[in-house]
Protein backbone atom coordinates (compact mmCIF):
# COMPACT_ATOMS: atom_id res chain seq x y z
CA UNK A 1 0.00 0.00 0.00
CA UNK A 2 1.38 3.42 -0.98
CA UNK A 3 1.85 5.73 1.97
CA UNK A 4 0.23 9.14 1.73
CA UNK A 5 1.41 11.85 4.06
CA UNK A 6 0.54 15.51 4.48
CA UNK A 7 2.68 18.10 6.26
CA UNK A 8 1.05 21.40 7.16
CA UNK A 9 2.95 24.37 8.57
CA UNK A 10 0.28 26.97 9.26
CA UNK A 11 2.73 29.78 10.05
CA UNK A 12 6.39 29.63 9.11
CA UNK A 13 8.64 30.55 12.01
CA UNK A 14 11.83 32.62 11.93
CA UNK A 15 11.17 34.32 8.62
CA UNK A 16 10.15 37.92 8.01
CA UNK A 17 6.46 38.02 7.15
CA UNK A 18 3.57 35.58 7.04
CA UNK A 19 3.60 32.34 5.09
CA UNK A 20 2.60 28.69 5.30
CA UNK A 21 3.53 25.36 3.73
CA UNK A 22 1.21 22.62 2.48
CA UNK A 23 2.90 19.43 1.31
CA UNK A 24 1.33 16.10 0.38
CA UNK A 25 3.49 13.13 -0.60
CA UNK A 26 2.17 9.85 -1.95
CA UNK A 27 4.90 7.22 -2.04
CA UNK A 28 7.82 9.03 -3.60
CA UNK A 29 5.59 11.40 -5.56
CA UNK A 30 4.66 14.92 -4.53
CA UNK A 31 0.96 15.32 -5.28
CA UNK A 32 0.51 18.80 -3.80
CA UNK A 33 3.00 21.46 -2.71
CA UNK A 34 2.18 25.07 -1.97
CA UNK A 35 4.42 27.64 -0.34
CA UNK A 36 1.51 29.85 0.58
CA UNK A 37 2.26 33.55 0.95
CA UNK A 38 -0.94 34.78 2.53
CA UNK A 39 0.27 38.11 3.91
CA UNK A 40 -1.99 40.87 2.56
CA UNK A 41 -0.73 42.79 -0.49
CA UNK A 42 1.23 45.95 0.23
CA UNK A 43 0.04 48.16 -2.70
CA UNK A 44 3.35 50.05 -2.97
CA UNK A 45 3.38 49.87 -6.76
CA UNK A 46 -0.09 51.45 -6.71
CA UNK A 47 0.25 54.28 -4.24
CA UNK A 48 3.69 55.37 -5.49
CA UNK A 49 2.11 56.36 -8.81
CA UNK A 50 1.59 60.10 -8.98
CA UNK A 51 4.16 60.84 -6.27
CA UNK A 52 7.23 62.91 -7.02
CA UNK A 53 10.28 60.84 -7.87
CA UNK A 54 12.03 62.95 -5.25
CA UNK A 55 9.95 61.12 -2.62
CA UNK A 56 10.82 57.62 -3.83
CA UNK A 57 13.89 56.99 -1.62
CA UNK A 58 12.02 57.70 1.62
CA UNK A 59 8.86 55.88 0.57
CA UNK A 60 10.69 52.83 -0.77
CA UNK A 61 12.56 52.50 2.53
CA UNK A 62 9.22 51.75 4.21
CA UNK A 63 8.86 48.49 2.31
CA UNK A 64 11.29 46.72 4.63
CA UNK A 65 12.89 47.48 7.98
CA UNK A 66 15.64 44.89 7.35
CA UNK A 67 16.76 45.85 3.83
CA UNK A 68 15.59 49.43 3.22
CA UNK A 69 18.88 50.45 1.57
CA UNK A 70 18.30 47.99 -1.28
CA UNK A 71 14.91 49.49 -2.09
CA UNK A 72 16.29 53.01 -1.91
CA UNK A 73 19.32 52.27 -4.07
CA UNK A 74 17.47 50.36 -6.80
CA UNK A 75 14.92 53.19 -7.03
CA UNK A 76 17.46 56.04 -7.12
CA UNK A 77 19.57 54.25 -9.73
CA UNK A 78 16.47 53.83 -11.89
CA UNK A 79 15.55 57.52 -11.59
CA UNK A 80 19.13 58.70 -12.06
CA UNK A 81 19.34 56.72 -15.30
CA UNK A 82 16.38 58.78 -16.56
CA UNK A 83 17.75 62.12 -15.38
CA UNK A 84 21.31 61.48 -16.56
CA UNK A 85 22.82 62.04 -13.10
CA UNK A 86 26.61 61.79 -12.78
CA UNK A 87 27.76 60.85 -9.29
CA UNK A 88 30.79 62.21 -7.47
CA UNK A 89 33.17 59.27 -6.77
CA UNK A 90 32.89 59.99 -3.03
CA UNK A 91 29.10 59.68 -3.19
CA UNK A 92 29.44 56.41 -5.05
CA UNK A 93 31.78 55.10 -2.34
CA UNK A 94 29.37 56.23 0.40
CA UNK A 95 26.60 54.23 -1.25
CA UNK A 96 28.78 51.13 -1.02
CA UNK A 97 29.41 51.90 2.65
CA UNK A 98 25.65 52.28 3.15
CA UNK A 99 25.15 48.83 1.62
CA UNK A 100 27.90 47.36 3.82
CA UNK A 101 25.94 48.42 6.89
CA UNK A 102 22.81 46.71 5.61
CA UNK A 103 24.57 43.46 4.70
CA UNK A 104 26.21 43.28 8.13
CA UNK A 105 23.03 43.75 10.15
CA UNK A 106 20.79 41.61 7.92
CA UNK A 107 23.17 38.68 7.44
CA UNK A 108 23.96 38.41 11.14
CA UNK A 109 20.28 38.47 12.04
CA UNK A 110 19.71 35.49 9.76
CA UNK A 111 22.84 33.56 10.73
CA UNK A 112 22.45 33.72 14.50
CA UNK A 113 18.76 34.13 15.20
CA UNK A 114 16.91 32.59 12.25
CA UNK A 115 19.18 29.82 10.91
CA UNK A 116 21.41 28.71 13.81
CA UNK A 117 18.50 27.30 15.88
CA UNK A 118 17.87 24.82 13.02
CA UNK A 119 21.38 23.42 13.29
CA UNK A 120 21.21 23.02 17.06
CA UNK A 121 17.67 21.65 17.32
CA UNK A 122 16.44 24.76 19.15
CA UNK A 123 13.25 26.72 18.65
CA UNK A 124 14.41 30.33 18.69
CA UNK A 125 17.20 32.85 19.12
CA UNK A 126 16.54 33.20 22.84
CA UNK A 127 17.63 29.60 23.33
CA UNK A 128 20.78 30.32 21.30
CA UNK A 129 21.56 33.31 23.52
CA UNK A 130 21.19 31.23 26.68
CA UNK A 131 23.51 28.47 25.47
CA UNK A 132 26.02 30.52 23.49
CA UNK A 133 26.11 34.02 25.07
CA UNK A 134 29.65 34.88 23.94
CA UNK A 135 28.89 34.18 20.29
CA UNK A 136 25.56 36.02 20.39
CA UNK A 137 27.10 39.04 22.10
CA UNK A 138 29.76 39.18 19.37
CA UNK A 139 27.09 39.05 16.66
CA UNK A 140 25.10 41.80 18.39
CA UNK A 141 28.19 44.02 18.57
CA UNK A 142 28.71 43.64 14.84
CA UNK A 143 25.02 44.24 14.11
CA UNK A 144 25.24 47.42 16.18
CA UNK A 145 28.16 48.53 14.01
CA UNK A 146 26.14 47.83 10.87
CA UNK A 147 23.26 49.87 12.26
CA UNK A 148 25.69 52.66 13.11
CA UNK A 149 26.71 52.86 9.46
CA UNK A 150 23.04 53.06 8.46
CA UNK A 151 22.47 55.85 10.99
CA UNK A 152 25.54 57.78 9.87
CA UNK A 153 24.34 57.93 6.26
CA UNK A 154 20.60 57.50 6.64
CA UNK A 155 19.82 59.31 9.88
CA UNK A 156 18.50 56.16 11.58
CA UNK A 157 18.98 52.39 11.23
CA UNK A 158 15.37 51.48 10.42
CA UNK A 159 13.67 53.05 7.39
CA UNK A 160 16.57 55.52 6.89
CA UNK A 161 15.86 58.88 5.29
CA UNK A 162 19.30 60.13 4.22
CA UNK A 163 19.47 58.80 0.65
CA UNK A 164 18.24 60.97 -2.20
CA UNK A 165 18.49 61.29 -5.96
CA UNK A 166 22.08 62.24 -6.70
CA UNK A 167 23.50 61.30 -3.30
CA UNK A 168 22.58 62.00 0.31
CA UNK A 169 20.83 64.78 2.19
CA UNK A 170 24.05 65.16 4.21
CA UNK A 171 27.43 63.46 4.17
CA UNK A 172 29.67 62.61 7.13
CA UNK A 173 32.35 64.98 8.33
CA UNK A 174 35.92 63.69 8.36
CA UNK A 175 35.77 63.41 12.14
CA UNK A 176 32.66 61.23 11.97
CA UNK A 177 34.29 58.94 9.43
CA UNK A 178 37.46 58.77 11.50
CA UNK A 179 35.45 57.63 14.52
CA UNK A 180 33.76 54.95 12.41
CA UNK A 181 37.12 53.84 11.05
CA UNK A 182 38.41 53.31 14.59
CA UNK A 183 35.53 50.95 15.33
CA UNK A 184 35.89 49.12 12.01
CA UNK A 185 39.52 48.20 12.67
CA UNK A 186 38.51 45.22 14.81
CA UNK A 187 35.30 44.36 12.90
CA UNK A 188 36.92 41.91 10.47
CA UNK A 189 38.31 39.86 13.36
CA UNK A 190 34.87 39.73 14.94
CA UNK A 191 33.33 38.71 11.62
CA UNK A 192 35.90 35.91 11.21
CA UNK A 193 35.00 34.62 14.69
CA UNK A 194 31.28 34.69 13.81
CA UNK A 195 31.92 32.74 10.63
CA UNK A 196 34.08 30.16 12.42
CA UNK A 197 31.32 29.51 14.94
CA UNK A 198 28.62 29.14 12.30
CA UNK A 199 30.91 26.84 10.29
CA UNK A 200 31.43 24.68 13.40
CA UNK A 201 27.70 23.89 13.52
CA UNK A 202 26.17 20.89 11.69
CA UNK A 203 25.00 22.91 8.69
CA UNK A 204 23.17 20.43 6.39
CA UNK A 205 24.03 19.76 2.78
CA UNK A 206 21.24 19.88 0.20
CA UNK A 207 23.03 20.07 -3.18
CA UNK A 208 20.94 20.97 -6.21
CA UNK A 209 21.60 21.85 -9.82
CA UNK A 210 20.35 25.42 -9.60
CA UNK A 211 20.85 28.39 -11.93
CA UNK A 212 22.41 31.21 -9.92
CA UNK A 213 21.79 34.85 -10.88
CA UNK A 214 23.48 38.01 -9.62
CA UNK A 215 24.68 41.45 -10.57
CA UNK A 216 28.27 41.51 -11.82
CA UNK A 217 30.48 44.61 -11.94
CA UNK A 218 33.65 44.77 -14.06
CA UNK A 219 35.94 45.37 -11.07
CA UNK A 220 33.98 45.36 -7.80
CA UNK A 221 32.10 42.82 -5.72
CA UNK A 222 28.48 43.58 -6.69
CA UNK A 223 26.35 45.98 -4.70
CA UNK A 224 24.97 48.92 -6.67
CA UNK A 225 25.98 48.54 -10.30
CA UNK A 226 26.63 45.98 -13.02
CA UNK A 227 25.02 43.58 -15.47
CA UNK A 228 22.77 40.61 -14.74
CA UNK A 229 24.65 37.34 -15.16
CA UNK A 230 24.08 33.68 -14.35
CA UNK A 231 25.93 30.39 -14.05
CA UNK A 232 24.22 29.25 -17.27
CA UNK A 233 25.48 32.00 -19.54
CA UNK A 234 23.06 34.88 -18.97
CA UNK A 235 24.70 38.27 -19.46
CA UNK A 236 22.33 41.20 -20.02
CA UNK A 237 21.99 44.84 -19.06
CA UNK A 238 19.68 45.66 -16.17
CA UNK A 239 17.32 47.38 -18.63
CA UNK A 240 16.83 43.98 -20.31
CA UNK A 241 15.44 42.32 -17.18
CA UNK A 242 12.17 41.50 -18.92
CA UNK A 243 13.93 39.79 -21.81
CA UNK A 244 15.54 37.35 -19.38
CA UNK A 245 12.87 36.87 -16.70
CA UNK A 246 9.11 36.60 -16.49
CA UNK A 247 6.79 36.98 -13.49
CA UNK A 248 3.59 35.01 -13.12
CA UNK A 249 0.79 34.83 -10.59
CA UNK A 250 0.00 31.61 -8.75
CA UNK A 251 -3.29 31.14 -6.91
CA UNK A 252 -1.77 30.33 -3.52
CA UNK A 253 0.51 33.35 -3.15
CA UNK A 254 0.31 37.13 -2.97
CA UNK A 255 3.95 37.07 -4.16
CA UNK A 256 4.55 36.60 -7.87
CA UNK A 257 6.75 33.75 -9.09
CA UNK A 258 9.71 34.66 -11.30
CA UNK A 259 11.38 32.34 -13.81
CA UNK A 260 13.92 32.53 -16.59
CA UNK A 261 12.22 32.93 -19.95
CA UNK A 262 14.45 30.21 -21.39
CA UNK A 263 14.17 27.80 -18.48
CA UNK A 264 12.88 27.33 -14.99
CA UNK A 265 13.39 28.78 -11.52
CA UNK A 266 16.66 30.28 -10.32
CA UNK A 267 18.39 31.42 -7.13
CA UNK A 268 19.53 34.91 -6.16
CA UNK A 269 21.43 35.90 -3.01
CA UNK A 270 24.85 35.56 -1.36
CA UNK A 271 25.55 32.10 -2.76
CA UNK A 272 24.96 33.40 -6.29
CA UNK A 273 27.05 36.52 -5.69
CA UNK A 274 30.01 34.48 -4.46
CA UNK A 275 29.73 31.89 -7.25
CA UNK A 276 29.74 34.60 -9.92
CA UNK A 277 32.07 37.14 -8.30
CA UNK A 278 34.50 35.23 -6.05
CA UNK A 279 37.57 36.87 -7.60
CA UNK A 280 36.27 40.30 -6.49
CA UNK A 281 36.13 39.47 -2.77
CA UNK A 282 38.39 41.32 -0.33
CA UNK A 283 41.53 39.47 0.84
CA UNK A 284 40.12 38.23 4.14
CA UNK A 285 36.83 37.16 2.60
CA UNK A 286 38.64 35.40 -0.26
CA UNK A 287 40.77 33.49 2.25
CA UNK A 288 37.67 32.50 4.21
CA UNK A 289 36.02 31.22 1.03
CA UNK A 290 39.10 29.19 0.16
CA UNK A 291 39.12 27.60 3.61
CA UNK A 292 35.43 26.73 3.31
CA UNK A 293 35.43 25.89 -0.39
CA UNK A 294 34.46 22.21 0.02
CA UNK A 295 31.41 23.32 2.03
CA UNK A 296 30.40 26.26 -0.17
CA UNK A 297 29.72 24.69 -3.56
CA UNK A 298 27.89 26.70 -6.16
CA UNK A 299 24.77 24.55 -6.08
CA UNK A 300 23.76 24.01 -2.45
CA UNK A 301 21.17 26.43 -1.06
CA UNK A 302 21.91 25.17 2.48
CA UNK A 303 25.43 26.60 2.15
CA UNK A 304 23.96 30.10 1.87
CA UNK A 305 24.44 30.64 5.60
CA UNK A 306 28.21 30.22 5.13
CA UNK A 307 28.12 32.55 2.14
CA UNK A 308 26.42 35.15 4.34
CA UNK A 309 29.22 34.85 6.87
CA UNK A 310 31.81 35.40 4.14
CA UNK A 311 29.91 38.48 2.98
CA UNK A 312 29.81 39.89 6.53
CA UNK A 313 33.60 39.66 6.55
CA UNK A 314 33.73 41.26 3.11
CA UNK A 315 31.43 44.10 4.20
CA UNK A 316 33.60 44.82 7.26
CA UNK A 317 36.78 44.95 5.15
CA UNK A 318 35.13 47.01 2.43
CA UNK A 319 33.67 49.47 4.95
CA UNK A 320 37.10 49.96 6.51
CA UNK A 321 38.66 50.55 3.08
CA UNK A 322 36.05 53.18 2.24
CA UNK A 323 36.35 54.90 5.62
CA UNK A 324 40.14 55.14 5.34
CA UNK A 325 39.99 56.62 1.83
CA UNK A 326 37.12 59.02 2.53
CA UNK A 327 37.22 62.55 1.17
CA UNK A 328 34.00 64.57 1.60
CA UNK A 329 32.44 65.46 -1.78
CA UNK A 330 32.01 69.05 -2.84
CA UNK A 331 28.23 68.68 -2.42
CA UNK A 332 26.15 66.00 -0.69
CA UNK A 333 24.14 65.38 -3.87
CA UNK A 334 24.52 65.99 -7.59
CA UNK A 335 22.20 68.46 -9.30
CA UNK A 336 19.48 67.06 -11.54
CA UNK A 337 16.53 68.15 -13.65
CA UNK A 338 13.37 66.05 -13.95
CA UNK A 339 12.38 64.66 -17.30
CA UNK A 340 10.08 62.05 -18.78
CA UNK A 341 11.49 58.60 -19.36
CA UNK A 342 11.88 55.02 -18.25
CA UNK A 343 14.71 53.90 -15.98
CA UNK A 344 15.91 50.61 -14.54
CA UNK A 345 17.85 49.76 -11.41
CA UNK A 346 19.08 46.46 -9.97
CA UNK A 347 21.14 46.29 -6.80
CA UNK A 348 22.09 43.45 -4.49
CA UNK A 349 19.88 43.31 -1.41
CA UNK A 350 21.11 40.94 1.32
CA UNK A 351 18.76 38.32 -0.15
CA UNK A 352 19.71 38.94 -3.79
CA UNK A 353 18.91 40.99 -6.88
CA UNK A 354 16.26 43.66 -6.36
CA UNK A 355 14.99 45.09 -9.65
CA UNK A 356 13.02 48.33 -10.04
CA UNK A 357 11.58 49.88 -13.19
CA UNK A 358 10.41 53.50 -12.95
CA UNK A 359 8.57 55.63 -15.49
CA UNK A 360 8.41 59.39 -14.89
CA UNK A 361 6.58 62.22 -16.62
CA UNK A 362 8.05 65.59 -17.60
CA UNK A 363 7.33 67.02 -14.15
CA UNK A 364 9.26 64.24 -12.47
CA UNK A 365 6.23 62.42 -11.07
CA UNK A 366 6.06 58.63 -11.06
CA UNK A 367 3.81 57.43 -13.88
CA UNK A 368 4.47 53.74 -13.18
CA UNK A 369 6.75 51.63 -11.03
CA UNK A 370 7.50 47.93 -10.84
CA UNK A 371 9.34 46.25 -7.96
CA UNK A 372 10.74 42.71 -8.18
CA UNK A 373 12.17 41.71 -4.77
CA UNK A 374 14.60 38.82 -4.31
CA UNK A 375 12.16 36.70 -2.28
CA UNK A 376 9.62 36.62 -5.10
CA UNK A 377 12.43 35.64 -7.50
CA UNK A 378 13.47 32.81 -5.18
CA UNK A 379 9.98 31.52 -4.42
CA UNK A 380 9.68 29.18 -7.40
CA UNK A 381 13.13 27.75 -6.62
CA UNK A 382 12.16 27.21 -2.98
CA UNK A 383 9.11 25.21 -4.08
CA UNK A 384 11.29 23.22 -6.48
CA UNK A 385 13.74 22.44 -3.65
CA UNK A 386 10.88 21.23 -1.48
CA UNK A 387 9.62 18.92 -4.25
CA UNK A 388 13.03 17.28 -4.40
CA UNK A 389 13.29 17.09 -0.61
CA UNK A 390 9.76 15.86 0.07
CA UNK A 391 10.04 12.09 -0.64
CA UNK A 392 12.91 11.84 1.85
CA UNK A 393 10.88 13.20 4.76
CA UNK A 394 8.65 10.11 4.83
CA UNK A 395 11.21 8.32 6.97
CA UNK A 396 11.16 11.12 9.57
CA UNK A 397 8.78 11.81 12.41
CA UNK A 398 6.15 14.43 11.68
CA UNK A 399 7.96 17.04 13.80
CA UNK A 400 11.34 16.32 12.21
CA UNK A 401 9.79 16.41 8.74
CA UNK A 402 8.25 19.79 9.50
CA UNK A 403 11.56 21.12 10.84
CA UNK A 404 13.45 19.87 7.78
CA UNK A 405 11.05 21.54 5.38
CA UNK A 406 11.08 24.80 7.34
CA UNK A 407 14.87 24.77 7.43
CA UNK A 408 15.01 24.33 3.65
CA UNK A 409 12.80 27.41 3.26
CA UNK A 410 14.96 29.38 5.68
CA UNK A 411 18.04 28.59 3.55
CA UNK A 412 16.84 31.49 1.39
CA UNK A 413 16.19 33.88 4.33
CA UNK A 414 12.84 34.79 2.74
CA UNK A 415 11.44 38.24 3.44
CA UNK A 416 7.79 37.58 2.75
CA UNK A 417 6.58 41.08 3.55
CA UNK A 418 8.83 42.45 0.79
CA UNK A 419 7.51 40.04 -1.79
CA UNK A 420 3.76 40.56 -1.57
CA UNK A 421 2.07 42.20 -4.54
CA UNK A 422 -1.53 42.95 -5.43
CA UNK A 423 -3.13 40.04 -7.25
CA UNK A 424 -4.75 40.38 -10.65
CA UNK A 425 -8.47 40.86 -10.19
CA UNK A 426 -10.80 39.48 -12.86
CA UNK A 427 -14.49 40.33 -12.78
CA UNK A 428 -16.86 38.43 -14.99
CA UNK A 429 -20.04 40.38 -15.73
CA UNK A 430 -23.03 38.54 -17.08
CA UNK A 431 -26.02 40.22 -18.71
CA UNK A 432 -29.14 39.18 -16.83
CA UNK A 433 -31.62 37.18 -18.86
CA UNK A 434 -34.88 39.05 -19.39
CA UNK A 435 -38.11 37.27 -18.62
Amino acid sequence: MTERRTIEVGALARVEGEGALHLTVEGDRVVDLRLEIYEPPRFFEGFLRGRSARELPDLMARICGICPVAYQMSAVHAVESIYGVTLDPSIRALRRLFYCGEWIESHLLHMFFLAAPDYLGLDDGIAIARRHPVQVERALRLRKLGNRILSLLGGRPVNPVGACIGGFSRVPARTEMAALEADLVHAAGEAEACLRWIASLPVPSRPREVELVSVRHPSEYPMNEGRLVSTRGLDVAVADFDTAFVESQVPHSTALHCRRRTGGPYLVGPLARIALNAERLSPGAAAALEALRPRVPSFDPAASVLARGIEVLYACEEALRIARAYEPPAAPAAAWTPRAGVGHGATEAPRGVLYVRVETDAAGDVAAIRIVPPTSQNQAQIEDDLRQLAPGVLALSHDDARRTCESAIRDYDPCISCSTHFLTLEIERRTPVED
